[in-house]
Protein backbone atom coordinates (compact mmCIF):
# COMPACT_ATOMS: atom_id res chain seq x y z
CA UNK A 1 0.00 0.00 0.00
CA UNK A 2 1.25 3.09 -1.16
CA UNK A 3 2.42 5.75 1.45
CA UNK A 4 4.38 8.72 1.34
CA UNK A 5 7.30 8.47 4.23
CA UNK A 6 11.18 8.66 4.10
CA UNK A 7 12.63 6.20 2.48
CA UNK A 8 14.39 4.32 5.56
CA UNK A 9 12.46 4.59 8.64
CA UNK A 10 13.26 1.69 10.84
CA UNK A 11 15.27 -0.89 11.43
CA UNK A 12 14.39 -3.50 13.73
CA UNK A 13 16.93 -6.40 14.63
CA UNK A 14 16.08 -9.50 16.21
CA UNK A 15 17.36 -13.00 17.11
CA UNK A 16 15.92 -15.84 17.06
CA UNK A 17 17.74 -19.24 18.86
CA UNK A 18 16.71 -22.80 16.96
CA UNK A 19 18.34 -25.37 18.85
CA UNK A 20 21.82 -24.20 19.17
CA UNK A 21 21.67 -22.52 15.94
CA UNK A 22 20.98 -18.09 15.67
CA UNK A 23 20.30 -16.43 12.96
CA UNK A 24 20.58 -12.52 13.40
CA UNK A 25 17.42 -10.93 10.80
CA UNK A 26 17.61 -6.87 10.64
CA UNK A 27 14.26 -5.32 8.56
CA UNK A 28 14.32 -2.26 7.26
CA UNK A 29 11.08 -0.44 5.70
CA UNK A 30 11.80 0.99 2.62
CA UNK A 31 9.83 3.42 0.32
CA UNK A 32 10.06 3.51 -2.89
CA UNK A 33 10.81 7.05 -4.83
CA UNK A 34 7.58 6.33 -6.43
CA UNK A 35 5.88 5.72 -2.82
CA UNK A 36 5.68 1.98 -2.46
CA UNK A 37 6.06 0.76 1.02
CA UNK A 38 8.24 -2.42 1.59
CA UNK A 39 9.58 -4.53 4.42
CA UNK A 40 13.42 -5.86 3.85
CA UNK A 41 15.81 -8.56 5.39
CA UNK A 42 18.95 -7.60 3.27
CA UNK A 43 21.55 -10.88 3.32
CA UNK A 44 24.25 -10.45 0.62
CA UNK A 45 25.93 -13.76 1.55
CA UNK A 46 24.00 -15.68 -0.74
CA UNK A 47 23.32 -14.07 -4.37
CA UNK A 48 19.77 -14.99 -4.18
CA UNK A 49 16.84 -12.53 -3.77
CA UNK A 50 12.88 -13.01 -2.53
CA UNK A 51 10.02 -11.31 -3.32
CA UNK A 52 6.33 -11.52 -2.20
CA UNK A 53 3.53 -9.36 -2.98
CA UNK A 54 0.22 -9.41 -1.41
CA UNK A 55 -3.10 -7.56 -2.75
CA UNK A 56 -5.80 -7.48 -0.90
CA UNK A 57 -9.41 -8.21 -2.13
CA UNK A 58 -8.63 -11.25 -3.80
CA UNK A 59 -12.00 -13.76 -4.64
CA UNK A 60 -13.96 -11.41 -1.99
CA UNK A 61 -13.70 -9.11 -4.92
CA UNK A 62 -15.41 -11.26 -7.62
CA UNK A 63 -18.64 -9.02 -9.20
CA UNK A 64 -22.30 -10.37 -9.14
CA UNK A 65 -22.59 -13.10 -11.45
CA UNK A 66 -18.56 -13.68 -12.00
CA UNK A 67 -17.67 -15.80 -9.25
CA UNK A 68 -14.52 -17.39 -9.38
CA UNK A 69 -13.03 -14.68 -12.11
CA UNK A 70 -10.58 -13.62 -9.81
CA UNK A 71 -9.16 -16.89 -8.86
CA UNK A 72 -8.96 -17.91 -12.80
CA UNK A 73 -7.31 -14.77 -13.57
CA UNK A 74 -4.79 -15.59 -11.36
CA UNK A 75 -4.41 -18.91 -12.95
CA UNK A 76 -3.56 -16.94 -15.81
CA UNK A 77 -1.19 -14.64 -15.13
CA UNK A 78 1.50 -17.50 -15.93
CA UNK A 79 -0.04 -18.58 -18.99
CA UNK A 80 1.74 -15.89 -21.25
CA UNK A 81 2.75 -12.08 -20.85
CA UNK A 82 3.44 -9.56 -23.28
CA UNK A 83 5.34 -11.00 -26.38
CA UNK A 84 5.78 -14.34 -24.92
CA UNK A 85 2.97 -16.95 -25.07
CA UNK A 86 2.41 -19.58 -22.18
CA UNK A 87 5.23 -22.17 -23.48
CA UNK A 88 7.80 -18.76 -24.43
CA UNK A 89 7.05 -17.50 -20.64
CA UNK A 90 7.55 -21.03 -19.11
CA UNK A 91 11.33 -21.13 -21.52
CA UNK A 92 12.33 -17.87 -20.05
CA UNK A 93 11.51 -18.76 -16.82
CA UNK A 94 13.58 -21.45 -17.06
CA UNK A 95 16.24 -19.96 -18.50
CA UNK A 96 17.19 -17.81 -16.10
CA UNK A 97 16.48 -20.48 -13.19
CA UNK A 98 13.71 -18.06 -11.83
CA UNK A 99 10.67 -19.35 -10.20
CA UNK A 100 7.16 -17.01 -9.83
CA UNK A 101 4.29 -18.50 -7.88
CA UNK A 102 0.64 -17.19 -8.12
CA UNK A 103 -2.39 -17.87 -6.18
CA UNK A 104 -5.45 -16.48 -4.94
CA UNK A 105 -7.54 -16.70 -1.79
CA UNK A 106 -10.86 -15.33 -0.47
CA UNK A 107 -9.04 -11.59 0.66
CA UNK A 108 -5.28 -11.91 -1.23
CA UNK A 109 -4.08 -12.12 -4.22
CA UNK A 110 -0.56 -13.84 -3.58
CA UNK A 111 2.76 -13.49 -6.01
CA UNK A 112 6.21 -15.01 -4.72
CA UNK A 113 9.41 -14.88 -6.85
CA UNK A 114 12.38 -15.97 -6.72
CA UNK A 115 15.35 -15.07 -9.05
CA UNK A 116 19.44 -14.93 -8.52
CA UNK A 117 21.19 -11.50 -8.12
CA UNK A 118 23.51 -11.80 -11.46
CA UNK A 119 19.66 -12.50 -13.69
CA UNK A 120 17.61 -9.68 -11.37
CA UNK A 121 16.50 -7.46 -14.23
CA UNK A 122 15.37 -10.51 -16.01
CA UNK A 123 13.19 -11.84 -13.71
CA UNK A 124 11.71 -8.51 -13.10
CA UNK A 125 10.77 -8.20 -16.39
CA UNK A 126 9.29 -11.01 -16.94
CA UNK A 127 7.53 -11.11 -13.43
CA UNK A 128 6.08 -7.00 -14.74
CA UNK A 129 4.78 -8.50 -17.56
CA UNK A 130 2.40 -10.99 -15.97
CA UNK A 131 1.36 -8.08 -13.29
CA UNK A 132 1.11 -5.30 -16.23
CA UNK A 133 0.32 -6.90 -19.67
CA UNK A 134 -0.71 -10.39 -19.45
CA UNK A 135 -2.03 -12.02 -22.66
CA UNK A 136 -5.26 -14.07 -21.59
CA UNK A 137 -4.89 -15.94 -24.91
CA UNK A 138 -8.19 -17.80 -25.55
CA UNK A 139 -6.32 -20.53 -25.73
CA UNK A 140 -5.23 -20.24 -22.62
CA UNK A 141 -8.09 -19.27 -21.19
CA UNK A 142 -10.02 -22.82 -21.94
CA UNK A 143 -6.66 -24.47 -20.80
CA UNK A 144 -6.76 -23.39 -17.42
CA UNK A 145 -10.76 -22.81 -17.30
CA UNK A 146 -10.71 -26.77 -17.56
CA UNK A 147 -8.43 -27.51 -15.03
CA UNK A 148 -10.70 -25.18 -12.64
CA UNK A 149 -13.55 -27.16 -13.70
CA UNK A 150 -12.17 -30.51 -13.21
CA UNK A 151 -11.46 -29.17 -9.36
CA UNK A 152 -14.84 -27.56 -8.97
CA UNK A 153 -16.22 -31.49 -10.05
CA UNK A 154 -13.75 -33.22 -7.90
CA UNK A 155 -15.16 -30.46 -4.72
CA UNK A 156 -18.84 -32.04 -5.92
CA UNK A 157 -17.38 -35.59 -4.65
CA UNK A 158 -15.59 -34.33 -1.95
CA UNK A 159 -17.14 -34.67 1.81
CA UNK A 160 -14.91 -32.45 3.26
CA UNK A 161 -15.11 -29.77 0.69
CA UNK A 162 -19.10 -30.23 0.13
CA UNK A 163 -19.39 -29.59 4.19
CA UNK A 164 -16.96 -26.25 3.99
CA UNK A 165 -19.22 -24.83 1.57
CA UNK A 166 -22.32 -25.61 3.02
CA UNK A 167 -20.84 -24.21 6.60
CA UNK A 168 -20.18 -21.03 3.96
CA UNK A 169 -23.28 -21.00 2.83
CA UNK A 170 -25.06 -21.04 5.86
CA UNK A 171 -22.81 -18.32 7.91
CA UNK A 172 -22.14 -16.28 5.06
CA UNK A 173 -25.86 -16.66 2.60
CA UNK A 174 -25.49 -13.95 -0.38
CA UNK A 175 -21.89 -12.65 0.80
CA UNK A 176 -18.48 -13.48 -1.50
CA UNK A 177 -17.37 -15.72 1.40
CA UNK A 178 -20.82 -17.63 1.04
CA UNK A 179 -19.55 -19.22 -2.15
CA UNK A 180 -16.35 -21.03 -2.93
CA UNK A 181 -13.69 -19.15 -4.33
CA UNK A 182 -13.28 -21.22 -7.56
CA UNK A 183 -17.02 -20.79 -8.37
CA UNK A 184 -19.15 -23.03 -9.62
CA UNK A 185 -19.53 -24.77 -13.13
CA UNK A 186 -22.17 -22.04 -14.56
CA UNK A 187 -20.02 -19.31 -13.43
CA UNK A 188 -16.80 -20.53 -14.45
CA UNK A 189 -18.14 -21.98 -17.59
CA UNK A 190 -19.53 -18.18 -18.67
CA UNK A 191 -16.75 -16.60 -17.92
CA UNK A 192 -14.84 -14.43 -21.02
CA UNK A 193 -11.31 -12.84 -22.17
CA UNK A 194 -13.28 -9.33 -21.14
CA UNK A 195 -13.76 -11.06 -17.22
CA UNK A 196 -10.64 -11.39 -17.17
CA UNK A 197 -9.34 -8.31 -17.80
CA UNK A 198 -11.93 -6.50 -15.73
CA UNK A 199 -10.83 -8.72 -12.78
CA UNK A 200 -7.04 -8.17 -13.01
CA UNK A 201 -7.68 -4.27 -13.11
CA UNK A 202 -9.64 -5.10 -9.93
CA UNK A 203 -7.53 -6.94 -8.25
CA UNK A 204 -3.66 -5.90 -9.16
CA UNK A 205 -3.68 -1.90 -8.13
CA UNK A 206 -1.60 -0.02 -6.30
CA UNK A 207 -4.07 0.75 -3.36
CA UNK A 208 -3.91 -2.37 -1.76
CA UNK A 209 -0.33 -3.94 -2.24
CA UNK A 210 1.89 -4.96 0.08
CA UNK A 211 5.76 -6.35 -0.20
CA UNK A 212 8.49 -7.66 1.34
CA UNK A 213 11.53 -8.64 0.64
CA UNK A 214 14.68 -10.87 1.54
CA UNK A 215 18.02 -11.37 -0.03
CA UNK A 216 20.86 -10.10 -2.17
CA UNK A 217 19.50 -6.44 -2.31
CA UNK A 218 20.02 -2.85 -0.89
CA UNK A 219 17.25 -0.93 0.33
CA UNK A 220 18.09 1.52 -2.77
CA UNK A 221 17.94 -1.04 -4.91
CA UNK A 222 14.92 -2.91 -3.74
CA UNK A 223 13.06 1.10 -4.31
CA UNK A 224 13.87 0.99 -8.19
CA UNK A 225 13.01 -2.51 -8.88
CA UNK A 226 9.15 -1.51 -6.96
CA UNK A 227 8.95 1.23 -9.40
CA UNK A 228 9.87 -0.61 -12.68
CA UNK A 229 8.10 -3.22 -11.40
CA UNK A 230 4.63 -1.58 -10.36
CA UNK A 231 4.28 1.87 -11.12
CA UNK A 232 2.27 1.06 -14.57
CA UNK A 233 -0.43 -0.86 -12.43
CA UNK A 234 -3.64 1.07 -11.56
CA UNK A 235 -4.44 3.30 -8.84
CA UNK A 236 -7.42 2.12 -7.39
CA UNK A 237 -9.34 -1.16 -7.66
CA UNK A 238 -12.25 -2.69 -7.18
CA UNK A 239 -14.26 -1.63 -3.70
CA UNK A 240 -13.94 -4.00 -1.13
CA UNK A 241 -17.22 -6.24 0.06
CA UNK A 242 -19.24 -5.06 3.14
CA UNK A 243 -18.19 -6.56 6.68
CA UNK A 244 -20.78 -9.36 7.17
CA UNK A 245 -22.02 -10.52 10.86
CA UNK A 246 -22.03 -13.95 11.68
CA UNK A 247 -25.16 -14.99 13.60
CA UNK A 248 -25.61 -18.79 14.31
CA UNK A 249 -27.59 -20.98 16.53
CA UNK A 250 -27.02 -24.33 18.03
CA UNK A 251 -27.81 -27.14 15.71
CA UNK A 252 -27.06 -29.47 13.27
CA UNK A 253 -27.62 -29.65 9.24
CA UNK A 254 -27.26 -32.72 7.64
CA UNK A 255 -26.30 -32.93 3.68
CA UNK A 256 -27.04 -36.48 2.39
CA UNK A 257 -24.07 -38.02 0.72
CA UNK A 258 -23.39 -41.52 0.31
CA UNK A 259 -20.61 -42.46 2.22
CA UNK A 260 -19.47 -44.63 4.63
CA UNK A 261 -17.58 -41.55 6.93
CA UNK A 262 -19.39 -38.47 7.78
CA UNK A 263 -17.43 -35.18 7.84
CA UNK A 264 -18.78 -32.47 9.95
CA UNK A 265 -17.88 -28.62 10.14
CA UNK A 266 -18.65 -26.30 13.18
CA UNK A 267 -18.35 -23.04 14.48
CA UNK A 268 -19.68 -19.62 15.33
CA UNK A 269 -18.57 -15.91 15.25
CA UNK A 270 -14.82 -15.44 16.20
CA UNK A 271 -12.33 -12.52 17.11
CA UNK A 272 -11.14 -10.17 14.27
CA UNK A 273 -7.40 -9.82 14.16
CA UNK A 274 -6.76 -6.79 15.50
CA UNK A 275 -8.89 -7.73 18.84
CA UNK A 276 -7.32 -7.15 21.99
CA UNK A 277 -8.52 -10.25 23.26
CA UNK A 278 -7.01 -11.98 20.04
CA UNK A 279 -3.90 -13.57 22.06
CA UNK A 280 -5.37 -14.87 24.58
CA UNK A 281 -8.24 -16.77 22.07
CA UNK A 282 -5.00 -18.12 20.33
CA UNK A 283 -3.71 -19.58 23.56
CA UNK A 284 -6.67 -21.06 24.72
CA UNK A 285 -7.33 -22.61 21.10
CA UNK A 286 -4.00 -24.64 21.10
CA UNK A 287 -5.53 -25.89 24.28
CA UNK A 288 -8.95 -26.58 23.11
CA UNK A 289 -8.34 -28.06 19.45
CA UNK A 290 -5.19 -26.27 18.07
CA UNK A 291 -2.18 -27.58 19.91
CA UNK A 292 -1.93 -31.55 17.73
CA UNK A 293 -2.39 -34.28 20.11
CA UNK A 294 -2.66 -32.29 23.44
CA UNK A 295 -5.61 -30.60 22.57
CA UNK A 296 -9.08 -31.47 24.96
CA UNK A 297 -10.39 -32.01 21.69
CA UNK A 298 -8.34 -34.63 20.61
CA UNK A 299 -7.82 -36.58 23.93
CA UNK A 300 -11.66 -36.59 24.50
CA UNK A 301 -12.18 -37.81 20.75
CA UNK A 302 -9.47 -39.31 19.36
CA UNK A 303 -7.53 -41.04 22.55
CA UNK A 304 -10.17 -41.88 24.59
CA UNK A 305 -13.13 -42.71 22.47
CA UNK A 306 -11.73 -43.92 19.36
CA UNK A 307 -13.84 -41.71 17.17
CA UNK A 308 -11.99 -40.26 15.07
CA UNK A 309 -8.26 -40.10 13.55
CA UNK A 310 -7.91 -35.98 13.82
CA UNK A 311 -10.33 -32.95 14.99
CA UNK A 312 -9.14 -29.54 14.78
CA UNK A 313 -10.41 -26.27 15.34
CA UNK A 314 -8.74 -22.60 14.07
CA UNK A 315 -9.34 -19.21 14.77
CA UNK A 316 -10.22 -17.70 11.77
CA UNK A 317 -10.18 -13.92 11.13
CA UNK A 318 -10.66 -13.27 7.64
CA UNK A 319 -10.73 -9.51 6.39
CA UNK A 320 -14.40 -8.90 6.61
CA UNK A 321 -15.85 -11.46 8.87
CA UNK A 322 -14.38 -13.84 12.35
CA UNK A 323 -15.31 -16.93 12.45
CA UNK A 324 -14.23 -19.87 15.23
CA UNK A 325 -14.38 -23.15 13.49
CA UNK A 326 -13.31 -26.94 13.55
CA UNK A 327 -13.79 -30.43 12.04
CA UNK A 328 -13.97 -33.57 12.67
CA UNK A 329 -14.71 -36.67 10.56
CA UNK A 330 -16.12 -40.34 11.97
CA UNK A 331 -18.01 -43.30 10.62
CA UNK A 332 -21.82 -42.27 9.95
CA UNK A 333 -22.91 -44.86 12.91
CA UNK A 334 -20.26 -42.49 15.51
CA UNK A 335 -20.43 -39.30 14.00
CA UNK A 336 -23.19 -38.35 16.71
CA UNK A 337 -21.15 -38.98 19.65
CA UNK A 338 -18.42 -37.05 18.16
CA UNK A 339 -20.55 -34.12 17.88
CA UNK A 340 -21.86 -34.30 21.85
CA UNK A 341 -18.43 -34.42 23.01
CA UNK A 342 -17.56 -31.19 21.17
CA UNK A 343 -20.39 -29.82 22.78
CA UNK A 344 -19.63 -30.76 26.17
CA UNK A 345 -15.91 -29.42 25.68
CA UNK A 346 -17.11 -26.36 24.18
CA UNK A 347 -19.41 -25.29 26.97
CA UNK A 348 -16.79 -27.17 29.89
CA UNK A 349 -13.78 -24.93 28.20
CA UNK A 350 -16.70 -21.71 28.26
CA UNK A 351 -17.42 -22.28 31.81
CA UNK A 352 -14.16 -23.25 33.09
CA UNK A 353 -11.13 -22.28 30.98
CA UNK A 354 -7.73 -23.97 31.42
CA UNK A 355 -5.65 -25.25 33.84
CA UNK A 356 -1.85 -24.12 34.50
CA UNK A 357 -0.61 -26.97 33.30
CA UNK A 358 -2.34 -26.70 29.86
CA UNK A 359 -1.56 -23.20 30.15
CA UNK A 360 2.08 -24.04 30.75
CA UNK A 361 2.09 -26.77 28.27
CA UNK A 362 0.40 -24.22 25.70
CA UNK A 363 2.73 -21.45 25.39
CA UNK A 364 5.77 -23.81 25.51
CA UNK A 365 4.70 -25.47 22.35
CA UNK A 366 3.78 -21.72 20.50
CA UNK A 367 6.91 -20.12 22.05
CA UNK A 368 9.11 -22.71 20.97
CA UNK A 369 7.64 -23.29 17.50
CA UNK A 370 7.73 -19.74 16.21
CA UNK A 371 11.33 -19.26 15.57
CA UNK A 372 11.42 -22.53 13.61
CA UNK A 373 9.14 -20.59 10.94
CA UNK A 374 12.00 -18.49 9.66
CA UNK A 375 14.13 -20.90 7.93
CA UNK A 376 14.98 -19.10 4.66
CA UNK A 377 14.41 -16.10 3.22
CA UNK A 378 11.33 -17.07 1.23
CA UNK A 379 9.51 -18.12 4.34
CA UNK A 380 10.73 -14.73 6.00
CA UNK A 381 9.32 -12.30 2.87
CA UNK A 382 5.96 -14.33 3.54
CA UNK A 383 5.82 -13.99 6.99
CA UNK A 384 7.19 -10.22 6.90
CA UNK A 385 4.31 -9.53 4.72
CA UNK A 386 1.66 -11.03 6.42
CA UNK A 387 2.55 -9.05 9.16
CA UNK A 388 2.28 -6.04 7.18
CA UNK A 389 -1.15 -7.05 5.88
CA UNK A 390 -2.44 -7.47 9.64
CA UNK A 391 -0.72 -3.75 10.37
CA UNK A 392 1.64 -5.43 12.62
CA UNK A 393 4.64 -3.55 13.42
CA UNK A 394 8.35 -4.81 12.78
CA UNK A 395 8.95 -5.13 16.23
CA UNK A 396 6.35 -7.86 16.52
CA UNK A 397 8.94 -10.53 15.67
CA UNK A 398 10.57 -9.69 19.11
CA UNK A 399 7.30 -9.04 20.80
CA UNK A 400 5.13 -11.74 19.85
CA UNK A 401 6.27 -14.57 22.14
CA UNK A 402 6.55 -12.00 25.06
CA UNK A 403 2.92 -11.74 24.14
CA UNK A 404 1.85 -15.45 24.59
CA UNK A 405 4.32 -15.45 28.01
CA UNK A 406 1.93 -12.82 29.30
CA UNK A 407 -1.50 -14.88 28.95
CA UNK A 408 -2.65 -15.68 32.16
CA UNK A 409 -5.71 -18.06 33.38
CA UNK A 410 -7.52 -15.10 34.02
CA UNK A 411 -7.40 -13.94 30.59
CA UNK A 412 -8.17 -17.22 28.97
CA UNK A 413 -11.18 -17.54 31.42
CA UNK A 414 -12.51 -14.29 30.56
CA UNK A 415 -11.93 -14.76 26.73
CA UNK A 416 -13.18 -18.22 26.72
CA UNK A 417 -16.71 -17.08 28.53
CA UNK A 418 -16.96 -14.02 25.67
CA UNK A 419 -15.80 -16.55 22.44
CA UNK A 420 -17.22 -19.76 23.30
CA UNK A 421 -21.13 -19.74 22.65
CA UNK A 422 -22.16 -23.37 23.39
CA UNK A 423 -26.30 -22.08 22.36
CA UNK A 424 -24.43 -20.82 18.98
CA UNK A 425 -22.11 -23.95 17.90
CA UNK A 426 -23.77 -24.74 14.41
CA UNK A 427 -22.68 -28.34 13.03
CA UNK A 428 -22.82 -29.16 9.23
CA UNK A 429 -22.90 -32.79 8.74
CA UNK A 430 -21.99 -34.63 5.20
CA UNK A 431 -22.69 -37.86 5.29
CA UNK A 432 -25.55 -41.04 6.11
CA UNK A 433 -25.30 -40.08 9.69
CA UNK A 434 -26.81 -42.38 12.42
CA UNK A 435 -28.69 -40.64 15.43
CA UNK A 436 -29.29 -37.13 13.32
CA UNK A 437 -31.90 -35.44 12.17
CA UNK A 438 -31.71 -33.05 9.38
CA UNK A 439 -32.44 -29.54 10.63
CA UNK A 440 -33.13 -26.37 8.82
CA UNK A 441 -30.76 -23.84 9.70
CA UNK A 442 -32.23 -21.37 12.40
CA UNK A 443 -31.06 -17.49 10.70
Amino acid sequence: MIRFMPRLLLTATFVFGAFAAKAEISIQEVTSPGGFEAWLVEEPSIPFVALELRFRGGGSLDLPGKRGATNLMVGLLEEGAGDLDARGFAEAKESIAARIGYDSGDDTVSISAQFLTETRDEAVALLRETLINPRFDEDAIERVRAQVLSGIRSDLRDPNAIAGTAFDALVFQDHPYGTAREGTIETVSALTRDDMVAAHKGALAKDRVYIAATGDISADELGTLLDDLLSDLPDTGLPFPEPVDVVTEAGVTVVPFETPQSVAYFGHAGLARDDPDFFAAYVMNVVLGGGGFEARLMTEVREKRGLTYGIYSYLVPKDHAALFIGSVASANDRIAEAISVVQEEWAKMARDGVTQDELSRAKTYLTGAYPLRFDGNQPIARILVGMQMDDLGTDYVTTRNAKVEAVTQEDIARVAARLLQPDALRFVVVGQPVGLGEEAPSQ
